[in-house]
């Protein structure tokens, strides 16, 4: 079973939500919205159970369509004005442990949720974060062979060409106007020396994380110049939904949502679903009305498999 976890616009929901001090490497917003989005479902009426004190059954405030559980029930936010009145940033993070062979069909659901939820056609800019690759602006004039190693380890053993493949995906849906422009999270520039030639739709942005907001490396600086690359900075944790944090935030803890069972091979007995959960990809989505530099509407989908997952074949056909 496939479980689509939501947010929805945590910026109008009136959720309580302690966010991330700026440049802490945090997943405390997606935790923390999600929580709150299940809370708001739980609470509402049509959830609530003869018992006042005890939580209402998960089935009650979220919705089963064949083989996928949105949590909670998906109610798209869309968006209040003219479409050409927004810039629309999505981010699209593939997990580590992921095949990269599931990415193609994993970039279409997630693009997909973030247009249904908002009621638009296209994306200004998506930002690509590939598993294992991270930013150090102390070593980026030292890229050590042991450094790409590790890397192409973290990205399945695949390293630039896992990349490369689902950066295909992305160009395809650029070339059919889904998305205007494409960006990199964490690409150093002999990274991105590497990347560049391999592709056809260069990045515009690489999004980078930086200890320290006023050092950027000058190599770096110097070589987005010339390659007409904006850099922007990031405070996104890397492993953003780790399968041990999905359990807790899924299960019947005190802060949990009461859907999955104690432990994967609970007894029949036992409320809850059974098996062992598997997070697939994260995608954060921010509209930001340009005219006025406000952001109206953002949030998070989660996408997590329950159970043995089979192996996707790569899609090369777009939304």
């Amino acid at each position: 079973m496939k479980l689509i976890l939501s947010t929805s616009n945590i910026m109008s929901s009136g959720q309580s939500i302690v966010r991330r001090p700026l440049f802490s490497k945090s997943n405390i917003e997606l935790i923390n919205s999600l929580r709150s989005n299940f809370a708001s479902f739980q609470h509402h009426p049509s959830a609530s159970s003869e018992n006042a004190d005890s939580t209402p059954d998960y089935k009650q405030w979220t919705t089963e369509e064949d083989d996928t559980l949105y949590v909670p029930s998906w109610r798209p936010t869309p968006l209040k004005e003219p479409r050409e009145s927004y810039d629309v940033t999505v981010k699209l993070f593939f997990l580590p442990g992921i095949p990269s062979t599931r990415r193609c069909k994993h970039t279409r659901e997630a693009i997909d949720l973030v247009l249904k939820e908002l009621d638009i056609e296209n994306i200004d800019l998506l930002i690509a974060s590939y598993p294992g690759v991270t930013f150090d602006a102390d070593d980026e004039e030292e890229v050590s062979a042991d450094e790409d190693d590790e890397s192409a380890r973290s990205d399945e053993s695949e390293g630039l060409d896992a990349q490369i493949k689902t950066w295909q995906v992305l160009e395809s849906l650029h070339e059919k106007g889904v998305i205007s422009q494409l960006g990199v999270s964490e690409f150093s520039s002999e990274r991105l020396d590497k990347f560049l030639p391999e592709v056809k739709v260069r990045p515009t942005v690489d999004q980078i994380n930086v200890k320290d907001c006023c050092v950027v490396p000058k190599p770096l600086i110097v070589y987005a110049k010339e390659n007409k690359i904006e850099l922007l900075t990031h405070a996104d944790c890397m492993d953003i939904l780790p399968p041990g944090t999905t359990r807790e935030l899924l299960g019947p803890s005190k802060d949990g949502a009461g859907i999955l069972a104690a432990c994967p091979n609970a007894g029949a007995d036992e409320p809850g679903l059974k098996g062992d959960i598997e997070p697939q990809w994260v995608v954060k989505y921010t509209a930001v009305v340009k005219n006025r530099g406000v952001v109206e509407n953002k949030g998070y989908f989660a996408v997590a498999q329950l159970g043995s997952c089979i192996e996707e074949k790569p899609d090369e056909e777009g939304l």
